[in-house]
């Protein structure tokens, strides 16, 4: 096994479908020992969430893909924690452990004597961390939260999407669980600063993360423009609220996305363009007057990008110093020879399933302790044994 940051740490993981998951994940890649506790004969709800679905051996169907994705690097413990059995072996296991992250529902493990200040008693170092859709406080600290509705409540859609009065307006939610992969982002970033406070005093606390404030710290830039203008952003489409041009443009072969920061790559790009008088036109010498022209700046350059190919028009601007980039499908990604070189696929084989595992790797990249991948996403309950049987707790 590597020896990784992290090595030493032992993570007692009791949440299930994607933010508590992501967050272990990544403490597993650091290096950390988790052990994922998942409802006998069931397991984490997404095992479930296909097609697609693995493949056994056997020729039935395994796993779904989206486990694959937040699970890498764990050990499979099944216990039922609605049992005192299941309950007191929990115990055990946080007694021994110097984090627990749980996505219950507030107060959800309190009667199984699993909540923060139970585990606190007997084990004062433990960092908990409690992943939920409002939080430990407030009026909706109650209520479940999942990620198309805290995307919807945080704002999100109300500025994804096409504007109103264009074809197919409506809000909009991201293709992936953003406001899940972010919150899993910051509990493990919550967890590290915790665990550093307990390696120094050792006392640990309590880690409260939520949904709805994580998809609310992620509006940055367009809670800033709120905070200072007063005006609510609105659906832009692809267009960015506080540069020009920062969007797709179109070629003989699908679209390019030109990403101007400044006033010198713009006259980079018009001269890149062969149209160097456009750099200068006083609509659009500067930033603010870029904006303020959106639609004529808009209409100029795709008139100019139409006519190349996205590989040709690349070329060009990637010469001029003018940062580009194609508009790939998934495939196209892993394609990429920078991904190829980076190596941004991670396989693994699993005995029980009739083909390697494949998840993306993490892009920590530390050059002193790189994260290893010892271990592929568990089958359930396939270290219940080894974990329960093998030690004390």
């Amino acid at each position: 096994m590597s020896q990784g940051p992290l090595s030493g740490v032992r993570v007692l993981d009791l949440s299930r479908v994607l933010a508590g998951p992501w967050a272990t994940q990544t403490l597993a890649d650091l290096g950390a020992e988790v052990i994922k506790v998942e409802r006998p004969g069931v397991g984490d709800d997404t095992r479930l969430w296909g097609p697609p679905f693995t493949t056994r051996t056997d020729g039935s169907r395994g796993d779904a893909a989206y486990f694959l994705c937040a699970n890498r690097g764990k050990k499979s413990v099944e216990l039922d924690i609605a049992t005192p059995e299941g309950a007191e072996m929990v115990r055990r296991l946080a007694a021994h452990c110097d984090v627990l992250v749980e996505n219950f529902k507030v107060g959800g493990l309190k009667k199984y004597r699993l909540d923060y200040d139970s585990l606190a008693a007997v084990n004062p170092r433990l960092v908990y961390c409690s992943i939920t859709g409002f939080g430990q406080t407030g009026p909706r600290a109650a209520q479940a939260g999942y990620d198309y509705m805290i995307q919807a409540m945080g704002g999100l859609m109300s500025i994804t999407g096409q504007p109103d009065g264009a074809p197919g307006a409506e809000p909009m939610k991201v293709g992936v669980a953003v406001a899940d992969l972010f919150t899993g982002l910051y509990a493990a970033n919550g967890i590290l600063a915790a665990l550093m406070h307990a390696r120094a005093t050792g006392e640990g606390q309590h880690v409260d993360i939520a949904l709805f404030d994580v998809q609310a710290a992620m509006l940055a830039n367009q809670a800033s423009n709120w905070f200072v203008s007063g005006q609510a952003p609105t659906r832009m489409g692809n267009a960015h609220p506080n540069l020009a041009p920062y969007q797709p443009f179109p070629c003989t072969d699908g679209m390019v996305v030109i990403a101007v920061g400044n006033d010198g790559q713009f006259r980079q790009l018009c001269a890149a363009l062969g149209a160097p008088g456009m750099g200068m036109d006083p609509r659009f010498a500067t930033n603010a007057d870029r904006i303020a022209n959106r639609a004529a700046l808009s209409a100029e350059l795709s008139a100019l990008t139409v006519g190349h190919d996205m590989a040709g028009l690349m070329s060009v601007l990637e010469a001029a110093g003018v940062p580009c980039g194609p508009v790939n499908t998934v495939d196209q990604v892993f394609a990429e020879p920078q991904a190829l070189a980076r190596g941004l696929q991670v396989e693994q084989t699993r005995e029980d399933l009739s083909a390697p595992v494949r998840t993306v790797a993490s892009p920590i990249r530390l050059s002193k302790t790189p994260v290893a991948y010892d271990r592929p996403p568990p089958a359930l309950g396939a270290d219940t044994q080894a974990v329960l049987g093998g030690r004390d707790g």
